[in-house]
């Protein structure tokens, strides 16, 4: 199947990641993902929650936002009442990262990731959870420097990817005009070890059968690992 965009059912959107986008936080990374494009922040701060004080622990949370113009029509600001997407969308970053992480390695101390959406075409979660790897990367690396971890932070890598049925054929890194109108779709979470950190799938339109879910993990498999190489190279790796 050819789609509308010329890819191949298996085949990636062309994927950049620029790290140290900022020059003031800890770590950064713009994601340009086909049309979608987020930055990715990460910065640390003394203190942390109530539930970890007087503990061996730090801790690590994420935040998320579609900015304005991020869509056709003007996204209001989440200012007086919180977007439930957007918490639900903040909390799976957090969880995939600290799958990752050692967080007794930074007891004391709080990293707080931000992924804002500056063009939203589809995938903003994986490209979120993919970029916010790379800042975080970049945010240890800051931490080390100064002398605040007491080992490393991150003890593996974690890449994201989207999938689904549309019109009936299993496709890999779903953009928004296939997205919208998919009979099913799926976000998948892997570390860089191979393993599944978290998977999110909802038919849409009708079940997912267990043969279709089986392809739809080969395609999310074999891309995660085309995204891993993607981090690496922008983290010189």
């Amino acid at each position: 199947m050819t789609r509308e965009d010329g890819r191949s059912a298996s085949e990636l959107r062309p994927i950049h990641i620029e790290k140290a986008f900022l020059r003031n936080a800890h770590g950064s990374a713009l994601v340009t993902w086909g049309h979608t494009r987020v930055l990715c922040t990460a910065m640390f701060s003394a203190g942390v929650p109530s539930f970890l004080e007087n503990t061996d622990q730090g801790w690590l949370t994420a935040e998320y936002a579609m900015l304005p113009a991020s869509t056709p029509q003007r996204k209001p600001r989440d200012r007086q009442r919180p977007d439930g997407r957007s918490t639900e969308i903040g909390r799976l970053i957090g969880r995939a990262l600290r799958c990752v992480c050692d967080l007794t390695s930074i007891p004391g101390y709080t990293i707080t990731i931000d992924c804002d959406v500056i063009d939203a075409d589809g995938g903003t979660r994986t490209a979120s959870i993919t970029g916010a790897y790379v800042a975080l990367r970049e945010c240890e690396a800051r931490m080390e420097a100064e002398g605040l971890l007491l080992k490393p932070l991150l003890w593996d890598g974690v890449a994201a990817v989207s999938c689904g049925i549309v019109d009936g054929e299993t496709l890999l890194d779903l953009a928004y005009n296939e997205d919208s109108r998919a009979d099913a779709d799926i976000n998948v979470v892997f570390s860089h070890s191979g393993g599944l950190i978290e998977v999110q799938g909802t038919g849409e339109k009708r079940p997912i059968s267990s043969d279709e879910l089986t392809v739809l993990m080969e395609l999310a498999t074999a891309g995660a690992r085309q995204i891993q190489e993607i981090q690496k190279a922008a983290l010189g790796l």
